[in-house]
């Protein structure tokens, strides 16, 4: 760098150089943990700092009233591989079904470096925040090397969180077929239902041991079972049972299972400012 500012300050003096911008960076990625302990990147690696992302995340169980929010910062495709910069809960979610309720997630970094992280749920209003500061602190040589050790388990990581995001998508259909079966009623016939039953039944079986080329067919053709109960239900004239809104395995928060009380707990960097009122 001291080479690199003599350059540029020769240039000016010589006339070369008419105007410098300097723009810093975040010197890795920064996310936060989801369903199955995968990271879920909102602020990418070199992105230019001041920097604002929001998403929007749900819950992974029926009546989830609370989620925990992991902040992580590196290029790993697995949370525990990453480095934990924060942790708060949001609680008070009013109690629905997996996949309904929506918590708005933001990540706001200033051009300090400062990390504002809240999480918002968008029904009551309620929210909860973290300030981390240091977040883009690290040295040259520390973000060069969690970058050079992203990159030498890509493979291996890339392959984990597929197998992840598999299991989490045959246990969503599991959910899924479950409750058309119940919203279904009487309104499918007993072939119709049998079949889906007995398809549901043999994922069920395999979800927790089956390998992801083993799961696969077989949820291919429950969805495909599937597909009778909504055709039997709208050749009755009748509206097909309605689904939760489409949310990405992925993108579900997994339950908080400690106490109900709200919590923020700084691992790595200072946490500087939390709110804990309510935000309507």
């Amino acid at each position: 760098m001291v080479a690199i500012g003599a350059a540029i300050q020769g240039g000016v003096l010589g006339g070369e150089v008419k105007s410098v911008l300097l723009l810093d960076v975040t010197p890795l990625t920064l996310g936060i943990e989801t369903l199955g302990g995968v990271r879920t990147p909102l602020i990418t690696r070199n992105t230019t700092i001041p920097a604002s992302k929001t998403e929007v995340f749900s819950t992974a169980a029926d009546n989830q009233t609370q989620v925990e929010i992991n902040v992580l910062q590196g290029e790993r495709e697995m949370a525990a591989d990453n480095k934990t910069l924060g942790r708060f809960v949001l609680d008070g979610i009013p109690p629905a079904p997996r996949g309904v309720p929506q918590v708005e997630v933001t990540f706001d970094i200033d051009a300090n470096g400062i990390l504002n992280v809240s999480a918002k749920d968008k029904a009551t209003g309620k929210e909860q925040k973290i300030t981390i500061t240091g977040s883009t602190g690290l040295s040259k040589e520390d973000a060069e090397k969690m970058a050079k050790e992203a990159a030498a388990h890509a493979d291996e990581d890339r392959k984990k969180k597929e197998e992840i995001e598999i299991h989490n998508q045959a246990d969503t259909l599991v959910y899924t077929a479950e409750r058309s079966l119940k919203d279904a009623g009487d309104k499918v016939s007993a072939e119709v239902r049998t079949d889906v039953e007995q398809k549901l039944s043999d994922l069920k079986s395999v979800i927790q041991t089956a390998s992801t080329e083993d799961l696969k067919p077989k949820m291919d053709v429950l969805s495909e079972a599937l597909q009778k109960i909504g055709q039997a239900m709208y050749s009755q004239g009748e509206t097909a049972p309605q689904g939760e809104p489409e949310i990405k395995p992925e993108e579900e928060i997994g339950p908080e299972e400690k106490d109900g009380q709200a919590k923020s707990e700084a691992v790595e960097g200072e946490v500087v400012e939390e709110d804990k009122n309510g935000g309507k």
